[in-house]
Parts: structure tokens; sequence; C-alpha cells
């Protein structure tokens, strides 16, 4: 009698309910059936949960998980052991694969209740409404909310399957500490993945989301066993498992071994979030709508929907392919905190394999902290001599044809004022081009980029990818390195790339490809390689470089490469506020900067080349 009367009581229920629902929903002009206003507020993009992303390096470890506030590693309903479904069948949701979304008699046995105690302490809810809730409802215990939950889950019956529920739920629920879903509890908690747990820790597991707070391992480990065996309990009076079993589970103890997010080099981690900015920015057209606003406000709202977009893709569980190589990355670690032992001198490399044009190394500086000033491919400085490679005699030498046994004056020079000096004062008259370049003769560099033309010699440097020049730094004291803004490490040492690729420029790329969560390339860079200079003018550059390290002014850099290439090009800014090396081997092109972050002398430390030493070190290894 009492189960009829309540069935009769929750059907009058219902139906009041779905009036007012569709009153609620619609204005009286425009009034919709409840099918078709279900149909358009219910729609299988809700069911997108976030999921976490992955940066791998070059052998495809993972060096940094990404998450924000839910930590959830999303599987499949294939991948989801049985022991799990089991258990929440038994005890949240036994008729659910026989119900339409809610379960009549548990609705009505819970009405009861609450009438009886005169509020709302049990919902009935099956595992489809507990669905909607985390999806679409608050937790609150009300009427209104509860039909409102009915509807919905009618409607995601009508749209799924009962294994994407299952699957949807098993990845939605939450395990406390910032955990969602089973597989990412199954690592945080035990560091294990689903597929190698036991019965025991399955229901040991399960028992937190009931109520996460009380269950809490951590914190509540007896509420937690308690719960455990009262899971095991349910799966024994389903018949899921034998009473063997459950003897077994139920005095099984069990060993928390939680796990520690995984989020390795910093340094290079850092700029990978940059580059992936820059990535998805030029593959979806945000690049260019910034480059061409009218106005900084346009400017920064471009800048924002790409870091909306970013945020978006890293919420649903991409797949970072990388170059690093750790070995390389941890040795530049460890190579500039022996070479610069003074803490408040700091220092940055970047290594490139110029054959793929793919970083393989890059380091922010020393003691590094993730997101902060990244000195690698953030701070810009002065480059000095290590310019004029770049700006002075490849462009001399290709617009010439000269060769590197050519003269030039390195006598005194001045034009409108500006009268460049060479290294202690030293004058010269009449020196090869290889002399002056493995000397670094200020006076012959500035008397060649006069001569060439200085827009001319900016034609050449316009290609190599540099982002912060300027109209001012048309001027000659840039064939010394006398920039604007300056330079980065990373720019830098791009550049010099093109002398190990016959004069091509390619910009480096730390992202080899981004994949989407089902294994699906979604982003990789394209390849455009530009010509800068002939590969004439590129081996002779190449002479010049070798001759620096074997008979110039970096003949601390040199190591016994065999009958392998060597050179490079060293950089000292004017009061010894910068140090730089940028040079190449058959494989790498490494570039390495020394200073302080507020610039200030380095003269007390010159003598002894930390600079040169550093790259030795990394490129000898």
């Amino acid at each position: 009698m009492g189960k009829s009367i309540g069935f009769f009581l929750v059907l009058i229920f219902i139906s009041v309910f779905s009036f007012s629902f569709i009153g609620f929903s619609n204005e009286l002009s425009q009034i919709q059936t409840v099918e078709s206003l279900l149909e358009e507020k219910v729609t299988t993009n809700d069911f997108s949960l976030h999921d976490n992303s992955y940066i791998y390096d070059s052998n495809g470890n993972i060096i940094s998980e990404i998450y924000k506030e839910e930590n959830r590693i999303y599987i499949s309903y294939d991948e989801i052991p049985t022991y799990f479904i089991e258990a929440i069948i038994a005890t949240e949701d036994r008729h659910f694969f026989s119900h339409k979304g809610f379960d009549i008699t548990g609705i009505a046995r819970a009405f009861l209740v609450n009438a009886e105690n005169q509020s709302i302490e049990q919902g009935g809810s099956t595992l489809t409404q507990q669905l909607v809730k985390n999806i679409y409802l608050t937790n609150d215990r009300t009427y209104n909310r509860k039909l409102t939950e009915l509807l919905y889950a009618f409607q995601i019956e009508k749209m799924f399957s009962k294994e994407k529920i299952l699957e949807l739920y098993l990845n939605a629920i939450f395990f406390q500490n910032g955990v969602y879903g089973i597989e990412a509890a199954s690592q945080f908690y035990l560091s294990r993945s689903v597929s190698e747990l036991s019965l025991a820790e399955v229901a040991y597991l399960l028992a937190i989301p009931n109520n996460p707070t009380h269950y809490n391992p951590f914190i509540n480990p007896g509420n937690t066993t308690e719960r455990k065996n009262w899971i095991l309990a349910k799966m024994l009076e389903l018949q899921f498992i034998t009473k063997e079993q459950h003897n077994a589970a139920r005095d099984r103890k069990i060993t928390l071994n939680p796990s520690k997010k995984i989020d390795l080099y910093p340094d290079y981690v850092t700029y990978i979030h940059y580059e992936f900015e820059q990535l998805v920015g030029e593959k979806e057209g945000y690049n260019q709508k910034i480059e061409r606003a009218s106005t900084n406000e346009h400017k920064n709202q471009y800048i924002s929907r790409r870091k909306k977009r970013v945020e978006e893709l890293l919420s649903s569980g991409i797949h970072i392919h990388s170059s690093l190589q750790p070995k390389k990355q941890e040795n530049i670690y460890q190579v500039i905190a022996q070479r610069i032992p003074n803490q408040s001198i700091q220092g940055a490399a970047v290594i490139i394999d110029h054959r793929s044009n793919n970083i393989v190394a890059i380091s922010g500086g020393k003691q590094y902290k993730k997101f902060d000033l990244h000195r690698g491919f953030q701070a810009f400085r002065q480059p000095g001599s290590s310019i004029k490679s770049l700006l002075v005699f490849a462009p001399y030498l290709s617009e010439r044809n000269s060769s590197i046994n050519n003269f030039i004056n390195a006598s005194a020079f001045c034009k409108n004022g500006y009268c460049p000096r060479n290294y202690g004062g030293a004058t010269y008259g009449n020196v090869r081009l290889e002399t002056a370049f493995k000397h670094s003769y200020n006076t012959a560099a500035v008397r060649m980029l006069d001569q060439i033309g200085i827009e001319t010699a900016f034609s050449y440097f316009f290609k190599l990818g540099f982002t912060k020049i300027v109209e001012e730094d048309f001027n000659l004291p840039s064939a010394l390195g006398g920039l604007t803004y300056g330079v980065s490490p990373l720019e830098m040492t791009t550049a010099y790339t093109t002398f190990a690729n016959e004069g091509m420029f390619q910009k480096a790329r730390g992202i080899e490809k981004v994949l989407d969560a089902n294994g699906k390339v979604l982003l990789e860079w394209d390849k455009n390689p530009q010509q800068v200079w002939n590969k004439e003018t590129n081996s002779k550059m190449r002479s010049l470089l070798n001759k620096v390290i074997t008979e110039g002014t970096a003949r601390k850099a040199y190591y016994n490469s065999g009958n392998n290439f060597i050179g490079g090009k060293t950089g000292t800014t004017n009061t010894f506020h910068d140090l730089w090396f940028i040079g190449l081997n058959e494989e790498y092109t490494t570039g390495v900067w020394v200073g302080y972050d507020q610039p200030k002398s380095l003269a007390h430390i010159n003598s002894r080349a930390p600079h040169l030493l550093i790259w030795r070190d990394l490129m000898g290894d």
C-alpha cells in the first residue's frame, strides 16, 4: 500500500514539475515541448571533460603534466577494468542497465523518506542523474533541481549508450585532492594505472567519491577502509565476486603510494609553453591579426583570444612532442654552474641540432624557476662582435665576392662623429679579411659596413628572424652590436645555423608535433627555409669561423674534434657588460651568453673566458 501511494505521489510530482519546467524555460508565446527543449539544452558538446595534457622529450618520455584545477586522465570504456563497473553498479545504481535515466522505485523510496523527515535527505539518484549533476547542476537539495536532473538524465539516456554513460561517469567523479576520474586517482594515490589494481584497491579508491572529504585517505584512512569493506559486501551480495575474493580483499591492507606531478626541466618546458602559444597563433590566424591590429586595444583583444584558445587546447588532453635531449639539458645546468660560480652572474645557453633545426636544449639562467624571465629567449642584450658574422662579413663577402685573403683597411675610422676603437686602443693598417675577423678588429668591421651600405647589410640581417630590430639600428655602431634593444641567445644561435646549412635559414623549433587526445596530428610547424647568402659565401664564412677558434679570440673554446669542423665567433660589449660565443660543429650550433641581469662590468672575469669554456664543455662532451 505504501509503495503504491509513493509511486502515485511521484508521478504527480513529475507531472507538476514538467509543466513548471516548460513555463520556466519559455515565454508563453514561444512554448516548446519538453523533448525539443531538452534537445536544445542538452548536447554532446557539454560532455567534453577536461583532460591532462603532456609534454614529451625526444625519447617519448613525459617531462611535464599540464593541468590546473582538475587532474584527470581520461580513459575509454574498453580500458575500464570490470571490477570498477561492478563495484559502482553494486553500490550506486543496481538497475542501471535497465532504467531510462531514473529509477522510479528509488525515487519513490527517497520521496517517502524525505516526506517522513520533512526534509530532502535522500535523492534516489541513478548514475545518469549523478552525471547530470556533475556536468550541469549544483548540489542544492531542492525538488526543482532534482526534477531538472530527472529530465536531463532522460535526455542523456537517449543520446548515449549505457557504456558511454559509465565511461563519462567514471572519468568525471571527484576523488579529493584535485583528482578527477579513476585513472588519475589510481596514479595519484597508488602510482599505478587502473589496469594494474587489485579488487581491494578498486574498492578502496571507489570509497572516496561518496564523500571525498570524509573518505580522504590521507586524512581519514579508517573511514576509507570501512567504506571499502562495505563496497566489497555489496559486490558479494550481487554475486559479482565470490566469498573467497571478498574475504581476501576485505583483509588486505591498502598502502598508499602517492605520486607527484611530473614537471621536469623548467627552462625547456617554459619555452615550449611559449612556442605552443605561437604555434596556435600562427595556425589559427591570431598572430596575423595581432600584427595587423590598428590599436593596442584590438591587439590586446587578439592576444587574449589566443591565450584563451591555448588554454582550451591544453585542457583537452593534447600531447606535445618536443626535441628535448635530457642529457644535453642537464649538461647545460652543470656546466654553467661550474663555470660561473659567482651567484649574481647569470648565464644562458641554447643548443640546436642544425640538421633538423630542432632546439634540443635551452637554459633560462642559473637556478631557473618555471615561468620566470627566461634569459634564453626573453632577455635581449647587445651582441657585441658576435654580430659581425651576420651583419658585416657574410653580407660583405656576398656583395663583393671577395676572398678571405683580400685586404681591408683596419686603420682609424671616423664618420659623422662616430669613431670606433679597437680592443685596447690598438691601431692597424691594411689586413686580410681573415685577420680582421679572427682578431675581431672593430675599425675594419665598421669600414666594411660603410662600404657595402647599411641598408644592404640589413637586407641580409632581416632574413635571420630577429624580432627587435628598429629603424634606429640603421647606423654604423650596429656593426659592433650597438643595437637599440638587442638580441636574444635563441635568436643569435638560430641565425648562426645558416653557417651549417649552406646559407639557408630556418627558424629553430622545440615542438616537433602536437597530437590530439586520439593521437592524430593537430598542429605542427611548416618548413619554410630561406636562402640568406649563397653557398660560396657560406664556405668562406665557415673558414673564418674556424680560424677564430684555432688562431683567434676564441682559442680557449678549442677542443680536439678530429677531422670534424668547429667554428664560432666571440662577442664582448663595451665595458664588458655581455660575453657571447656562438659556434657550431658538424651536428650542433650552440650559443652562450654570460652577464648580470642588471648590466654591469664583467671585466674581472673576462680573462677567465667563462663563455668560451661553457661552449667548449657543451660541444666537446
